[in-house]
């Protein structure tokens, strides 16, 4: 039942420690992914941890991982986390880590929008596209698009904002041939994803994918996939026009937060016990709706 803000694992070397997640290095080809606890919104890493929340993330992406692995490869390995630490740790790794490979990663978020909503929402209101595709007039807030559209981010360097841009722009970063494979597979793994997810009860609105290669330049589907922090997930009951449709992701902590008088440069406000829990219930609702069975903890 514990819950992780910071791993602190000691029978392996830290490589990186990320908004979430705190990866190390098991062998030079493997690493040990740990989701911890911890929360992030508006690119800072909130000082209040939300129970059980890598546990979540972490069993979700699994369970997408599974689904869509027809799609593309992924960095799963199928090796037991429990056998890479010591014993004292088990509880550190336990329902909420991966063994995964070693990739090198594409510095670029492959972002799928079903619908507008969030930061495009935004971005629509003020040009009239994202990222650079020209949409239709008179669009309203969290309509469907008549198909997905493909809204890249270049990855900022840790406590940055990402950057939504044009998929020319991706081209010029990464090349054309794998900028188009990503578009591809992108939206595929959107779409079967959507179409699943409705049959749950649960509209996806949008989601972000990353990217890496192997030793031998293959794509790989890597980091998480799918869960309340890199997606927007509402239900189909709530679902209207002209309104924010309540979600099962992070935005109710950002509701929150834009509620405060906070800059949103750390550090971020403390979050009361209340939202804290109410959070935590949220991505549990989640986790249980999409799979069919709660998570396990």
């Amino acid at each position: 039942m514990s819950i992780v803000y910071n791993s602190n694992i000691k029978s392996l070397p830290l490589l990186y420690q990320g908004k979430v997640r705190d990866n190390y290095i098991v062998d030079d080809k493997h690493l040990l992914m740990v989701t911890t606890d911890r929360l992030s919104a508006f690119d800072v890493i909130l000082g209040e941890p939300i129970p059980h929340k890598g546990k979540v993330l972490n069993q979700m992406a699994l369970f997408w991982f599974d689904l869509l692995k027809g799609i593309v490869p992924n960095h799963l390995t199928g090796i037991n986390p429990s056998e890479t630490v010591k014993d004292t740790e088990l509880h550190l790794v336990r329902n909420r880590s991966v063994v995964v490979k070693k990739l090198k990663p594409i510095l670029v978020e492959a972002v799928v929008r079903g619908y507008i909503s969030g930061s495009g929402w935004k971005d629509y209101q003020s040009s009239g596209n994202i990222c650079g595709i020209e949409l239709p007039k008179g669009m309203k807030n969290s309509q469907k698009f008549e198909e997905p559209i493909f809204t890249p981010a270049s990855k900022a360097e840790f406590g940055a904002h990402d950057e939504n841009i044009s998929f020319e722009k991706m081209q010029n970063l990464i090349g054309s041939d794998l900028a188009n494979l990503i578009k591809q597979k992108s939206i595929e793994l959107y779409t079967k994803a959507r179409d699943f997810a409705l049959t749950r009860g649960i509209i996806i609105a949008d989601t972000k994918f990353e990217f890496g290669l192997d030793e031998n330049d293959n794509l790989i589907l890597m980091d998480e996939i799918l869960t309340p922090d890199s997606s927007r997930f509402w239900t189909i009951d709530s679902y209207g026009l002209d309104i924010n449709p309540p979600s099962f992701d992070k935005q109710f902590v950002r509701d929150w937060l834009e509620s405060q008088p906070w800059n949103k440069v750390a550090p971020a406000p403390q979050l009361p016990k209340d939202i804290q829990e109410r959070t935590a219930a949220k991505y549990q609702e989640a986790f249980l709706r999409i799979t069919g069975r709660p998570v396990n903890i």
